[in-house]
């Protein structure tokens, strides 16, 4: 398969199609093409263009095609359809696709569209499913899936599993449930069709499966299917019940946007935005950090003029406060985001004073390493021996504080509930530069004796 590439060339060419009226054409152009690429071609036409272009082909594609688009451009597109427009595109989609569309729209919409929708078994679901957080399994679930009753023979759990796979796109796992819909367990294909048609499912089927509440965070969710490597995992409400299940393609955009939302934070982006947003939005989201690191670099300065007689009797040290700096900077972002990360991981065992603990040892061999070339540079460079001894001690320790520092501060952030990834970015390296300027002048102070 050759991968899609989009170009000017084919985006000039779908718009004169629709300027000109070549509804054939078009169509033809488009025939072969995935929904996702189509997607990216709307992305890029004015909203006149890219509203014709979903009316003009077949729902079954485009309910897909409006999945795949950007979020300001499916709203645009959502506004110049009607309810019934809108209604015949959700028909054609899971119902989880479909809550997520709905949920966009405004509240008296809501209503309209679904009013509109012709299955009303389907149009029940989708209510279902606005009930809950979109940061909750349930809030990611579908209700499409396979379920057998545990009381089924093998025949008639074929015969219903026919009926039920007519509405699901893809079948991941046949859950096994009992008369009141409690979870089981799941059922092994190979099981069932090499089982005789009369064999009972509740003698043949798995009772170990993994599954979710309704109320679990999306992240946790993530984690669980992550580390069983599951392709889908169903989900029960609080009685146990099977109500849906989750597909990893829904969860792959659940890591996609943590991921996106963590390096954000890490850069000092206080909000969720892109490129394309405007500049007043853009401004909101960066300007607290930067205020931030205003605010440190006074502070900064500030210590600098309590060691004013010292800077001026020994010039080199003022010298060496961007390298004291910077070096409390990278070492607290670089141990912080080790931190994060294991969170993230969940591969962060044991107490805290432990992590602190190893940290200290790895910050202090690193330390030592620097220090020992920087001393020798120093000590060389300016013939300064008493100079190069305090700029190189003062390295070791405010490497070690930087490191504690960055390892504490996310650990600490995650216990009180806090997004740790806020600790990777300004916020960090801020703190990490006044501490270590302070600890930079004391010891030299100390040491040299003024």
């Amino acid at each position: 398969m050759i991968p899609f590439k989009l170009s000017e060339e084919l985006i000039a060419q779908v718009a004169q199609l629709i300027e000109e009226g070549k509804d054939a054409t078009l169509l033809e152009l488009l025939e072969e093409v995935h929904y996702a690429d189509v997607a990216e071609i709307i992305d890029e036409l004015n909203l006149d263009q890219a509203t014709y272009l979903i009316k003009l082909l077949d729902s079954e594609k485009t309910s897909d095609i409006l999945t795949e688009l950007d979020e300001d451009t499916r709203e645009k597109i959502l506004e110049n359809l009607s309810a019934k427009e809108i209604a015949e595109e959700i028909d054609e989609l899971d119902t989880d696709d479909a809550a997520d569309i709905i949920s966009e729209l405004p509240e008296e919409r809501i209503q309209e569209v679904i009013s509109e929708i012709e299955d009303k078994e389907h149009a029940k679901e989708i209510v279902e499913l606005l009930r809950y957080d979109d940061d909750t399994a349930g809030g990611l679930m579908a209700k499409e899936l396979v379920w057998v009753n545990e009381n089924w023979n093998v025949m008639t759990c074929v015969r219903e599993m026919r009926k039920q796979a007519e509405e699901v796109t893809r079948v991941h796992s046949i859950y096994v449930v009992d008369d009141n819909d409690i979870l089981k367990g799941r059922l092994s294909l190979k099981d069932l069709l090499t089982t005789s048609t009369r064999t009972p499912i509740k003698d043949i089927y798995i009772p170990k499966v993994d599954y979710v509440n309704v109320g679990d965070k999306a992240e946790d969710v993530a984690r669980v299917m992550s580390k069983y490597d599951l392709e889908a995992i169903p989900v029960v409400d609080e009685m146990k019940r099977l109500v849906g299940r989750i597909t990893i393609d829904d969860i792959v955009d659940v890591i996609k946007e943590e991921a996106d939302k963590d390096y954000q934070l890490a850069a000092g982006i206080t909000q969720d935005v892109e490129a394309g947003d405007s500049i007043w939005q853009l401004t909101r989201a960066r300007l607290p950090w930067l205020f931030l690191g205003l605010v440190g670099g006074i502070g900064a300065a500030a210590i600098m003029e309590g060691f004013e007689e010292m800077i001026s009797k020994y010039a080199i040290l003022f010298f060496f406060t961007p390298l004291i700096a910077a070096m409390a900077g990278n070492v607290g972002v670089q141990s912080s985001a080790i931190i994060v990360q294991g969170l993230a991981n969940d591969d962060i065992k044991g107490s805290i004073n432990n992590r602190l603990w190893k940290e200290m040892l790895l910050a202090m061999l690193n330390g030592i390493a620097l220090a020992s070339i920087l001393l020798i540079v120093v000590w060389i460079w300016k013939d300064d021996a008493t100079a190069a001894l305090a700029i190189s001690v003062s390295l070791v320790i405010v490497i070690i504080v930087a490191g504690i520092i960055g390892t504490f501060i996310p650990l600490f952030l995650n216990k009180r509930g806090i997004d740790p990834a806020i600790a990777t970015g300004p916020f960090i390296t801020t703190s990490n530069d006044i501490f270590g300027i302070l600890i930079y002048f004391l010891i030299a102070k100390l040491i040299i004796g003024i």
